[in-house]
């Protein structure tokens, strides 16, 4: 299981994220997931109408994406997830799912295998593309409230970073190369 676009570091919004994603899912032969299609349209409508999510806003929905992900384990198929895992808390969430929230400390055994791809770019690079996506719900200023969410990607998390200001076929080969060489903990 991998997730490319847990944005650790720098949030990367809109179409990089997900087209890493789907090019990788694509080029790996795995299933791919948008998180943002998983939002409950109550956080769709906070999001356009401008609010930030919250915590409580977030946790339901990671706690679905949690199940999705396992479900793809349970039936031995590897996916990738494109997602705004902002907070440690959140990619725990993400990992382990529900039992997550109770402790903040990380379980010895992981309920998931996971691979966080932590997408780094300067918020001028991330603004300008949020800019020129069309009809999503999240409107680019909020982009500062996730850069002031953002809590960047540490051990023991399994992650990776790369940097999104490189071409697309690199950011690929760049995580498809962690991917064969044993970094992620792909099973």
């Amino acid at each position: 299981m991998m997730v490319p676009g847990s944005h650790t570091g720098r949030p990367c919004q809109g179409r990089k994220r997900t087209t890493v994603g789907s090019r990788l899912a694509a080029k790996l032969g795995w299933k791919f997931y948008d998180a943002d299609n998983y939002h409950p349209l109550e956080n769709k409508k906070k999001m356009a109408g401008g609010t930030p999510l919250n915590d409580e806003d977030r946790i339901p929905w990671l706690c679905t994406l949690h199940s999705i992900l396992r479900r793809e384990d349970s039936s031995r198929q590897d996916a990738i997830l494109a997602c705004s895992a902002l907070k440690k808390m959140y990619r725990h969430i993400l990992v382990n799912g529900a039992s997550a929230i109770e402790t903040e400390q990380p379980e010895e055994k992981p309920s998931l295998k996971i691979l966080f791809v932590h997408l780094d770019g300067p918020i001028d690079i991330i603004a300008g593309r949020l800019e020129k996506r069309r009809g999503h719900f999240m409107p680019p200023e909020l982009l500062k409230s996730q850069f002031d969410t953002l809590e960047p990607p540490s051990a023991p998390e399994n992650f990776i970073t790369v940097s999104l200001e490189k071409p697309l076929p690199e950011i690929v080969l760049e995580i498809e190369s962690a991917i064969l060489q044993g970094e992620a903990l792909v099973e």
